[in-house]
């Protein structure tokens, strides 16, 4: 019953930041939100938010040039990658994570596609029909996701620019969905 009453505050936590993110943040007490406004700091860094909030929820969400980015604190570990997924343009920030061959991956809420937090690979279960009993395993279809990395500085957490010379699968829906997640209008 704990468990489910804990997952349910999982969910109203992130429907909470995705009202956030589609609504914008002009209303919001940003101090005392998992949503941040990033900010520009000295070496071109993006500042997104305390190092203990973000602890707290486990994930804050904040636009990095441009593009809507996501953070994840899990087992002692920041991560940031885009927030929206890289097969169908899914809000990560709403997904759960999970350990997958001893790789944290966050589990798309749409459609399940499983990216690691580490280097944004997408993952995939499949069997190779030749062995006499066939078992699952886990195979990579390569790096899908961007990830930025992440730096910590006096109890702030910051994020990279992303470095637009190599392109990635979800800088597609990065770009399709600006301006704090709204579909970006058709040129």
């Amino acid at each position: 019953m704990l468990d489910l009453v804990i997952l349910s505050l999982h969910f109203f936590i992130c429907f909470l930041i995705s009202v956030v993110i589609w609504f914008g943040r002009e209303d919001v007490d940003l101090n005392s939100s998992s949503t941040e406004t990033a900010e520009m700091v000295p070496d071109d860094l993006i500042l997104i938010g305390k190092e203990d909030d973000i602890k707290r929820f486990g994930r804050a969400t904040a636009e990095v040039n441009g593009r809507e980015v996501v953070v994840f604190y899990h087992e002692g570990q920041f991560h940031a990658l885009d927030s929206r997924c890289y097969h169908e343009g899914g809000p990560l920030c709403l997904g759960e994570i999970e350990d997958i061959n001893g790789q944290a991956c966050i589990i798309c809420p749409w459609h399940n596609f499983r990216i690691t937090l580490e280097t944004g690979e997408g993952l995939y279960e499949a069997i190779n029909p030749l062995e006499p009993t066939p078992t699952p395993q886990w195979q990579s279809k390569g790096v899908k996701q961007r990830v930025h990395e992440v730096t910590i500085d006096n109890g702030n957490v910051y994020v990279s620019p992303p470095d637009l010379s190599v392109s990635f699968d979800s800088d597609y829906f990065a770009d399709k969905y600006k301006n704090n997640g709204e579909l970006a209008m058709e040129k």
